[in-house]
């Protein structure tokens, strides 16, 4: 197993996903793969971009989250493992599965929440829809 990949929302306990992904890969000396799909641009989908401020906003939101990233990315290096982090924008099912074979991944970790059938059923969920479509190991972590 070379090649692990997680997937961050910010709106999970990342710290979970991380630390099995730092098990994992110490014990078989894999690359870990930290990775954030963020909205895509409104203007990117065909809406108007909206005001300057707006797009500036977006633009600060995109620098922390990468920020974040990278410092997930460091905290693992510090412990010896050899980790990448990358913020790619777009719609999250796809970019995730293209970065799962671009990246030659060969465990996917991603966190599951429990929705309400409501939620489901007009949002879906990630991990339901990464299930059905994968080609790869996943490991699901079910979260709070």
């Amino acid at each position: 197993m070379k090649n692990i990949l997680v997937s961050i929302d910010f709106n999970t306990d990342e710290n979970l996903l991380l630390d099995h992904a730092y098990q994992l890969a110490k014990a078989f000396g894999s690359k870990v793969w930290i990775l954030h799909v963020a909205a895509p641009n409104p203007d990117f989908v065909g809406f108007k971009a909206g005001p300057q401020f707006m797009r500036d906003m977006r633009a600060s939101e995109l620098r922390k989250e990468h920020k974040t990233l990278q410092n997930y990315a460091l905290e693992l290096k510090a412990k010896g493992i050899d980790t990448e982090a990358l913020l790619i924008q777009g719609p999250t099912i796809e970019m995730l599965l293209e970065e799962t074979e671009k990246l030659n991944i060969d465990l996917f970790i991603i966190g599951h929440h429990e929705h309400s059938f409501l939620y489901k059923l007009f949002v879906g969920s990630v991990s339901d829809k990464i299930i059905q479509k994968s080609k790869i190991p996943l490991l699901i972590i079910p979260l709070e």
